[in-house]
């Protein structure tokens, strides 16, 4: 561990802020990851449940339920049911606005995870310029002919490069992976939207033929 510990200290005062980023990638993505499960967004055994009791009009204790259930699902299965019987369109109206606010609170922190996978590379790459700028002051005071010298700074250009991928690389995946959770989360909210709204809305009045 000591020999780790050197080895990473080695790569420069560079080393920091890629350890800040990767403490701080690693932290949101399993925040974001953990809040946007989907026991989190909309429990199957609460989509279930729901839907049963508006099937069977008992609108208050679907309502009662989703307000214990606490989550996104919940939050826009209570803002139809409060709009029953009008019409689909503007049941639709209202929860597509519930819908873009959740979806919106699900995507919080995913841009985090995001810009931890752009900088730490560019951090790596700024490691690398100043350990090659270290390697060519070197070799203008002392010439090309003491090679441990010259070894300190192209030593520390690659630790930090390759510190900045290994932070850089698994940040991309899990932000492309939160993402794509999120899509995912953002389809079983539409869907129980659409089932709740063919529930509770009323018939279409038609439009009054033209003389």
């Amino acid at each position: 561990m000591d020999n780790l510990f050197d080895f990473l200290r080695s790569g420069g005062p560079v080393m920091a802020p890629i350890g800040l980023s990767a403490l701080i990638g690693l932290s949101w993505a399993l925040m974001r990851g953990w809040a946007v499960r989907q026991a989190a967004v909309a429990p199957r055994s609460f989509v279930v449940e729901v839907i049963e009791l508006i099937k069977q009009d008992r609108h208050a204790d679907a309502v009662t339920l989703c307000r214990k259930a606490d989550c996104a699902g919940g939050a826009i299965v209570e803002g139809v049911v409060g709009l029953r019987g009008r019409r689909r369109a503007d049941i639709k109206e209202r929860v597509e606005e519930l819908g873009r606010q959740q979806a919106a609170n699900l995507e919080t922190g995913a841009d985090v995870v995001g810009t931890v996978a752009t900088v730490a590379p560019l951090l790596g790459l700024l490691g690398t310029v100043w350990g090659m700028i270290l390697t060519f002051e070197v070799i203008q005071e002392q010439g090309m002919g003491v090679m441990g010298s010259l070894a300190g700074g192209i030593s520390q250009a690659l630790i930090t490069t390759m510190a900045g991928l290994s932070v850089g690389i698994p940040a991309v995946i899990a932000h492309r992976a939160l993402l794509a959770t999120i899509d995912r989360r953002v389809l079983e909210l539409e869907d129980l939207a659409l089932q709740a709204i063919d529930l509770v809305a009323g018939e279409e009045v038609p439009h009054a033929a033209q003389p």
